[in-house]
């Protein structure tokens, strides 16, 4: 006999096995997805607001150090860098905050329902 058949004759045998499985799985209703949508949305939401808030903290700090430290080179172009870094982090968040705003209105979360397809 060859491989190949041998390797069929394998899956065949092991899926047959494994089919009782798929009649235990349970469907999701769709309210049930809308409130998982609906969590992972107010997560992510939250999760951005904290890096937003932080990002500007770390801006902040930034420009306040390069005025407190107007006399230090080494100082000033730390605080450059923070102020860099405070930057790119809220233009992440801002992005970050779109995409999400992006797949909100794609899958009609948070307010909307979640067609069905019946």
């Amino acid at each position: 006999m060859s491989k190949l058949l041998k390797i069929y004759k394998a899956s065949v045998f092991g899926s047959a096995l494994l089919l009782p499985f798929a009649a235990f799985a349970q469907v999701a209703a769709p309210g049930q997805v809308n409130t998982i949508l609906t969590n992972v949305l107010n997560t992510a939401t939250t999760v951005i607001q904290i890096l937003f808030v932080f990002a500007t903290l770390v801006f902040l700090w930034g420009v306040i150090t390069y005025i407190a430290k107007a006399d230090d080179e080494a100082a000033r172009k730390k605080a450059k860098g923070l102020m860099a870094w405070g930057i790119i982090g809220l233009a992440v968040m801002a992005a970050a905050w779109g995409i999400t705003r992006l797949l909100i209105n794609y899958f009609g979360v948070g307010g909307g329902v979640i067609p069905t397809g019946l």
